[in-house]
Protein backbone atom coordinates (compact mmCIF):
# COMPACT_ATOMS: atom_id res chain seq x y z
CA UNK A 1 0.00 0.00 0.00
CA UNK A 2 1.14 3.25 -1.35
CA UNK A 3 0.95 5.92 1.30
CA UNK A 4 1.65 10.16 1.43
CA UNK A 5 1.81 12.83 2.93
CA UNK A 6 0.58 16.36 2.56
CA UNK A 7 -0.44 19.64 4.08
CA UNK A 8 -0.79 23.15 4.18
CA UNK A 9 -0.07 25.72 7.32
CA UNK A 10 0.38 29.46 7.28
CA UNK A 11 1.45 29.36 11.20
CA UNK A 12 3.00 25.85 11.35
CA UNK A 13 0.89 23.73 13.50
CA UNK A 14 -0.91 21.52 10.46
CA UNK A 15 2.87 20.98 9.88
CA UNK A 16 3.94 19.23 13.32
CA UNK A 17 1.19 17.53 13.02
CA UNK A 18 1.94 16.45 9.35
CA UNK A 19 5.65 15.84 10.41
CA UNK A 20 4.03 13.20 13.54
CA UNK A 21 1.93 11.49 10.97
CA UNK A 22 4.65 11.02 8.55
CA UNK A 23 6.74 9.52 11.10
CA UNK A 24 4.43 7.49 12.56
CA UNK A 25 3.50 5.88 9.00
CA UNK A 26 7.45 5.94 7.57
CA UNK A 27 6.80 8.82 4.86
CA UNK A 28 8.00 12.18 4.52
CA UNK A 29 5.94 14.89 4.98
CA UNK A 30 5.79 17.18 1.99
CA UNK A 31 3.87 20.65 1.36
CA UNK A 32 1.10 21.04 -0.73
CA UNK A 33 2.95 22.52 -3.90
CA UNK A 34 4.84 18.97 -4.14
CA UNK A 35 2.75 16.93 -6.55
CA UNK A 36 2.11 13.59 -6.02
CA UNK A 37 4.35 11.26 -8.30
CA UNK A 38 2.50 7.98 -8.13
CA UNK A 39 -0.73 6.81 -7.17
CA UNK A 40 -1.19 6.89 -2.86
CA UNK A 41 -3.48 4.38 -1.80
CA UNK A 42 -3.64 6.64 1.00
CA UNK A 43 -2.89 10.55 1.40
CA UNK A 44 -3.05 11.87 4.48
CA UNK A 45 -3.90 15.41 3.68
CA UNK A 46 -3.42 18.30 6.50
CA UNK A 47 -4.90 21.90 6.77
CA UNK A 48 -6.52 24.31 8.53
CA UNK A 49 -9.57 26.96 8.25
CA UNK A 50 -9.23 30.53 7.09
CA UNK A 51 -12.22 32.38 7.14
CA UNK A 52 -14.53 29.14 7.57
CA UNK A 53 -12.70 27.18 4.51
CA UNK A 54 -9.87 25.50 3.61
CA UNK A 55 -7.11 27.56 1.65
CA UNK A 56 -7.51 27.59 -2.39
CA UNK A 57 -3.72 25.40 -2.32
CA UNK A 58 -4.99 22.64 -0.94
CA UNK A 59 -8.43 22.68 -3.30
CA UNK A 60 -6.18 23.36 -6.23
CA UNK A 61 -4.04 20.26 -5.08
CA UNK A 62 -6.70 17.92 -5.18
CA UNK A 63 -7.69 19.04 -8.44
CA UNK A 64 -4.49 18.77 -9.66
CA UNK A 65 -3.66 15.18 -7.84
CA UNK A 66 -7.17 13.46 -8.28
CA UNK A 67 -5.74 10.76 -10.59
CA UNK A 68 -3.00 9.94 -7.91
CA UNK A 69 -5.43 10.17 -4.82
CA UNK A 70 -6.78 6.45 -3.90
CA UNK A 71 -8.74 7.92 -0.33
CA UNK A 72 -7.88 10.96 1.32
CA UNK A 73 -7.61 10.95 5.30
CA UNK A 74 -7.99 14.39 6.36
CA UNK A 75 -6.26 16.13 9.34
CA UNK A 76 -5.60 19.57 10.98
CA UNK A 77 -5.94 22.29 13.37
CA UNK A 78 -8.09 24.69 13.91
CA UNK A 79 -8.81 27.44 16.37
CA UNK A 80 -12.01 27.48 16.62
CA UNK A 81 -13.50 24.28 13.84
CA UNK A 82 -13.45 20.83 14.92
CA UNK A 83 -12.65 19.40 11.46
CA UNK A 84 -11.27 19.39 7.78
CA UNK A 85 -13.18 17.16 6.63
CA UNK A 86 -16.48 19.19 5.51
CA UNK A 87 -14.44 21.55 2.64
CA UNK A 88 -12.29 18.90 1.48
CA UNK A 89 -15.12 16.36 1.21
CA UNK A 90 -17.21 18.86 -1.33
CA UNK A 91 -13.71 19.44 -3.46
CA UNK A 92 -13.17 15.61 -3.29
CA UNK A 93 -16.79 14.29 -4.43
CA UNK A 94 -17.40 16.50 -7.20
CA UNK A 95 -14.19 15.18 -8.57
CA UNK A 96 -14.90 11.33 -7.18
CA UNK A 97 -12.29 11.15 -4.78
CA UNK A 98 -13.22 9.20 -1.33
CA UNK A 99 -12.93 10.93 1.82
CA UNK A 100 -12.39 8.52 4.89
CA UNK A 101 -15.13 9.34 7.25
CA UNK A 102 -12.67 9.25 10.36
CA UNK A 103 -10.05 12.32 10.76
CA UNK A 104 -7.80 14.12 13.13
CA UNK A 105 -8.46 17.44 14.85
CA UNK A 106 -6.55 19.25 17.26
CA UNK A 107 -6.73 22.66 18.48
CA UNK A 108 -3.94 25.17 17.03
CA UNK A 109 -2.89 28.35 18.47
CA UNK A 110 -4.27 31.17 17.18
CA UNK A 111 -3.00 34.24 18.90
CA UNK A 112 -3.51 33.91 22.47
CA UNK A 113 -6.04 30.88 21.75
CA UNK A 114 -4.71 27.69 22.13
CA UNK A 115 -1.24 28.71 23.33
CA UNK A 116 0.69 26.31 22.74
CA UNK A 117 -1.12 23.79 20.37
CA UNK A 118 -0.51 21.58 19.26
CA UNK A 119 1.32 20.26 22.17
CA UNK A 120 3.31 17.00 22.55
CA UNK A 121 -0.35 15.32 23.48
CA UNK A 122 -1.81 16.10 20.15
CA UNK A 123 1.43 15.04 18.24
CA UNK A 124 1.16 11.88 19.93
CA UNK A 125 -2.02 11.44 19.33
CA UNK A 126 -2.03 12.57 15.75
CA UNK A 127 0.57 9.63 15.18
CA UNK A 128 -1.68 7.00 16.70
CA UNK A 129 -4.55 8.24 14.66
CA UNK A 130 -2.41 7.45 11.26
CA UNK A 131 -1.09 4.04 12.75
CA UNK A 132 -4.54 3.16 14.18
CA UNK A 133 -6.22 4.07 10.49
CA UNK A 134 -4.01 1.60 8.53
Amino acid sequence: MKIAVRYYTRSGNTKKLAEAIAQAVCEDAKDVSVALEEKADILFLGCSYYAFDVDQAVKDFIVQNKDNIGKIVCFGTSAMMKSMKKPVTKVAKMLNVAVADEDFHCRGQFGKIHKGRPNEDDLMKAAEFAKRYL
